[in-house]
């Protein structure tokens, strides 16, 4: 796969559609290569969204078999973070 060459200039102008598009382009300025745009892989949103369901199942099970409420859970971690964060309050 050949590097697309573009301006800076365009570059700069649409940066969004560049950031968005996946390309691999080669940056320039007065046809001299500046640098390059290589975008990172694109994520599989449906992947990312079937793992949160299933760590959400997982959870709920292991909610069930401690035998508390989720409104216990949530008021202990809230204890929690209150506690870390006077601790840090107080350089602790």
């Amino acid at each position: 796969m050949e590097t697309e060459k573009i301006g800076m200039r365009e570059f700069r102008e649409n940066l969004a559609g560049y950031l968005e598009g996946g390309r691999a382009l080669a940056i320039t300025r007065h046809g001299e290569t500046l640098g390059f745009f290589i975008p990172a892989q694109k994520r599989n949103r449906k992947a990312e969204v079937e793992a949160m369901r299933a760590a959400a199942k997982e959870l709920d099970a292991m909610i069930a078999t401690w035998g508390v409420t989720e409104d216990e859970l949530m008021g202990e971690y809230k204890e929690i973070r209150r506690v870390a964060r006077e601790k840090k309050r107080n350089g602790k």
